[in-house]
This record gives structure tokens, sequence and C-alpha cells, in this order.
């Protein structure tokens, strides 16, 4: 486990499996606001994800069986997700690129399409130059050449793409959540 850390990520959760029209129009869902001591139990498991419930507890002023409560809580609402990150250069994804992706016509079935491909870890639909940005792990060249020319370029309404082959990783954190 030495290049796996365990973070969690807060604020919207987006997963391969998540409803389409699952509208995430205000800041927070539609949930009403995070108390405090959600946010300083949001703020514990990202120091650390395996942090038990009754250090947590006596962190934030709760049981153990209080915190144990709501973090399901969270975790029921998406709100969160806990999580083990690793190294891709370790566990042999040797090749990490941001595509951005011009579109023609929908941009959310191009982003559900995308969405669907186990190589794109992040699909955002953004303003600006591009109408999406796709971060992309692949095993090598070969394999992000065949996802991007083969697979992305194909999808239904992709008008051009323009690719940011990662040389090196300088910064990746998660803590962002609760400020």
């Amino acid at each position: 486990m030495r290049n796996c850390r365990y973070v969690v990520h807060s604020g919207t959760v987006a997963s391969r499996s998540a409803d389409p029209k699952d509208s995430r129009e205000s800041k927070n869902g539609g949930r009403p606001p995070l108390d405090a001591v959600s946010l300083a139990i949001i703020e514990q498991l990202q120091e650390d994800g395996r942090r038990p419930y009754a250090a947590i507890g006596k962190a934030v002023g709760l049981s153990e069986a209080a915190v144990r409560q709501r973090v399901q809580k969270l975790l029921d609402q998406g709100v969160m997700q806990i999580v083990a990150v690793t190294d891709p250069l370790t566990v042999g994804f040797r090749r990490q690129a941001m595509v951005g992706i011009h579109v023609e016509g929908d941009v959310e079935a191009v982003a559900d399409a995308l969405t669907a491909m186990d190589e794109c870890e992040y699909v955002v639909m953004t303003a600006g130059s591009f109408d999406l940005m796709v971060e992309i792990v692949c095993e090598d060249d070969d394999h992000l050449l065949e996802v991007i020319n083969g697979r992305i370029r194909a999808v239904p309404g992709v008008r051009s793409t323009e690719s940011f082959v990662y040389l090196k990783l300088k910064k990746q954190t998660y803590m962002w959540g609760t400020r």
C-alpha cells in the first residue's frame, strides 16, 4: 500500500454510474447546507481516510456511533466518497493526458459517451475554448492513440480534439472540499 493514499472527495461526486438526469444546479445539489460538525468530519477524513470514527468523534465532539452515522449519511447523499488513490505509474498506467474536445450538437450526449469509457477518469463540460475537458489514463502511447483516435473521435458529435500529454504530475490534492 506504499503507493496508495486514502482520500475523501467532497463536493459533487461523479461516477460512471451517475444518473445523467441528476441535476446539480445549486451549489450543494439542492441539499441543505452542511453544518460545522459535518464539515469538520470531512476535514478529518481528508487528512486520513482511514482515521477511526472514535478519533474523529474526539476531534469533533461526537460519539463514535454519531460519527459513523454522519459519515454514512454523507456517503449516501453523494456529498463525499472515500477512495484509495493510486499513483498511476506504479500500477502500470504510464501515459496520462488531458484532452480538450470541441463538440458539434449535444454536448451532454458526447459527455455521456465519454463517461462510459474506462480510460476517461474525469469528464468536465466547460465554458471557454473547449466544450469538454477529459482526463485520460492509459498504459502507454499506443493505448492513448487508440483511445483518442479510435474511440473518442468516433463518438458522434466530436468535431475535434487537442491533447495535452502529461510529462510530470507536480501536485494532486483533494483537500479543497471544505474551504
